[in-house]
């Protein structure tokens, strides 16, 4: 007999009340001495792991999936605990697009809990974002927080989210596409979103995207639509950016109206020009920003005096300048690890 996972559940429910919870308690010992091996877990056995976590609450706040097992069976076996879940934490666990097809009507549920989702590392392509987004432009999703770092992601999949998130906009605050090679074209889709009066992003982390000044460029003219929004910006190792694109940013940072609090720009190729640039932008405006990395530039302490100077004033928020690296084994890896892309 190979019933649905919801089935399942419902029969567990019935041998509850009768009194009949050998398999409940078998996974229950196995759990309590830390031996269970969901590799030879039955379908039964899954169920009653299933109904377990449901009726414990124990793990409905962060579910865990790495907690139980890394794989697309782990997933669809547990999807009524994820789907019952605030956060789920599903890097590393090597999904694929059944996995998203199997999330999208979990997002699309409106007796879904789930707001807080990372998908990292896992390789899911362009063809999984696009079976995900189904859920995502769907009214019934209520997702703040999405994780799509290292997923093997392009600009098809920048266009398949804009595209979704056009839709339904109004829940998202953070979206993470760190190391995905969305290049400049990727981002001026995603700018069509930032504009938007919708959009209640906050956060958005775009490290190693390949993106230069055009990306900059575009940003600075969307959140110039839209800049109340956005208070954390993660731009860090996109060294095509130069001081080029810190110098369109800078034409945001001295608008009264960004709210801008953290700004990275870790290893972007910037010279003392592009310190220059910040520091005229933010004596202009220098009520909101409190961080600001500039880490693995070709900076000297002398290029970085002027914005240390805004740290120690007591007209300035900000807080924290991370610049001149003093850790040479640091710099030495960074060294050596270009060197083996070369």
């Amino acid at each position: 007999m190979n019933l649905s996972a919801e089935k399942s559940i419902n029969l567990f429910h019935c041998l509850k009340e009768l009194n009949d919870g050998a398999l409940v308690e078998q996974i229950q010992q196995f759990l309590r001495s830390g031996r269970l091996s969901t590799e030879k877990l039955s379908p039964a056995q899954w169920s009653a792991l299933v109904f377990i976590l449901l009726s414990s609450g124990e793990d409905l706040e962060e579910f865990d999936l790495q907690k139980y097992s890394g794989s697309e069976e782990a997933l669809l076996r547990l999807l009524p605990v994820i789907k019952a879940s605030n956060k789920a934490l599903l890097s590393y666990c090597n999904l694929s697009e059944r996995s998203c097809t199997a999330l999208s009507s979990v997002l699309s549920s409106q007796s879904s809990r789930l707001r807080h989702l990372n998908l990292s590392f896992n390789n899911l392509q362009d063809s999984g974002v696009k079976l995900l987004s189904a859920g995502l432009e769907s009214p019934d999703c209520k997702l703040e927080t999405l994780r799509l770092e290292e997923c093997s992601l392009s600009e098809i999949s920048c266009k398949v989210l804009f595209s979704a998130l056009k839709k339904n906009p109004s829940n998202l605050t953070e979206l993470d596409l760190n190391w995905n090679n969305l290049q400049d074209l990727g981002f001026l889709h995603l700018c069509g979103f930032l504009e938007s009066p919708d959009s209640r992003l906050q956060t958005l982390r775009l490290r190693d995207c390949s993106l230069s000044e055009i990306s900059c460029e575009a940003l600075v003219s969307a959140l110039k639509k839209n800049p109340s929004n956005l208070t954390e910006l993660d731009l860090n190792w996109n060294r095509d950016l130069q001081d080029s694109g810190v110098l369109h940013l800078c034409g945001f940072l001295e608008s009264p109206d960004c709210r801008l609090q953290t700004l990275r720009l870790r290893n972007c190729r910037l010279s003392k020009t592009s310190c220059a640039a910040l520091v005229s932008a933010l004596k202009s405006n220098p009520s909101n920003l409190t961080e600001l990395d500039l880490r693995f530039n070709d900076l000297q302490s002398s290029d970085v005096q002027q914005l240390q100077d805004l740290v120690e004033s007591p007209n300035s928020k900000l807080q924290t300048l991370r610049s001149v690296e003093a850790d040479i084994c640091v710099s030495l890896y960074i060294f050596m690890s270009e060197q083996l892309w070369v």
